[in-house]
């Protein structure tokens, strides 16, 4: 098993549906496979085209299997499980030093050859700094590629601990929360409050909307930010959402609560389109929780 970067663009033509499975061609195949059973890194490049792209690592994943496209022989599916969205995405350099040290010349410039690769085998050590950077928030740690230097055994030696910290419960809840109080700036999707209390700490709460318990992932796109009584509303299928991000309500809400509703009729948007509710995690909401019409 070994360590690997994913790097996927959105628009690009892939199949992708990064918190199920990555789409990749046959020349990738054995970097994929030799990923198989280990951890990868999601990374979104600019497009040079459009200027659009975080250029930047933004999540985690583990790689379950390899199935081949029915409908294109020459193209595969990496099926992966664990997803998880960074709370802050991560530069592919900070400073100048660049986490995958493949991507950068002796005289210190970008290799565009190697960056241009989508699936990139990488060491344990840069792979290691790349989480905790993403997690920094959780971790209560900064770092960046500088601290490698010098110092490469001891972020072997905690490196098995960082990414099985991943995939405990406590710090996905956590990691998650975090994450999706961020997109939507610490308000109410359905009401557009921002309660804070005494301590200085949003009140929001994030839900999933394709629960845990459903095989939901701890993705972005798979939350939504509300409080803690339009929580248990839609945990509960009392409301929910349209593809077109209308709020639905069921015939029990109370008068009270639906007049806190958006006068809109609509979710609030979180600040990256990018981070919308994915219509795949809505359709499950509405087909299997929501109790209205």
């Amino acid at each position: 098993m070994a360590k690997a970067i994913f790097t996927i663009k959105t628009g690009s033509g892939y199949k992708d549906r990064r918190e199920l499975y990555y789409h990749f061609p046959r020349i990738y195949l054995n970097q994929v496979e030799a990923a198989k059973g280990d951890a990868i890194i999601y990374y979104e490049p600019r497009r040079s085209e459009t200027g659009v792209g975080l250029q930047a690592y933004f999540a985690t994943a583990r790689v379950v299997d390899i199935q081949r496209d029915p409908d294109e022989s020459d193209h595969f599916y990496a099926r992966v499980a664990d997803y998880l969205d960074f709370d802050k995405p991560v530069s592919f350099n900070e400073e100048g030093k660049y986490y995958e040290s493949a991507l950068q010349k002796d005289d210190g410039s970008t290799n565009k050859g190697a960056f241009g690769r989508a699936v990139r085998l990488v060491s344990e050590v840069e792979f290691d700094l790349i989480l905790r950077a993403g997690f920094s928030t959780e971790l209560d740690f900064d770092v960046t590629p500088a601290v490698a230097s010098g110092f490469e055994e001891p972020v072997v030696e905690f490196q098995r601990a960082m990414v099985e910290m991943t995939v405990s419960r406590p710090f996905r809840d956590q990691a998650f929360k975090t994450a999706v109080r961020y997109a939507y700036e610490n308000r109410c999707a359905v009401t557009g409050l921002m309660l804070i209390n005494g301590g200085g700490r949003p009140e929001v709460q994030a839900a999933h909307i394709q629960p845990v318990a459903a095989s939901g992932p701890d993705a972005i796109r798979n939350g939504i930010a509300l409080s803690g009584t339009f929580h248990w509303l839609f945990d509960r299928g009392l409301i929910s959402v349209s593809d077109d991000y209308r709020i639905l309500v069921a015939d029990k809400v109370p008068e009270q609560a639906r007049r806190m509703l958006n006068a809109d009729g609509k979710i609030l948007r979180p600040q990256s389109d990018a981070h919308l509710p994915s219509p795949h995690f809505l359709k499950f909401h509405r087909e299997n929780v929501f109790k209205g019409v």
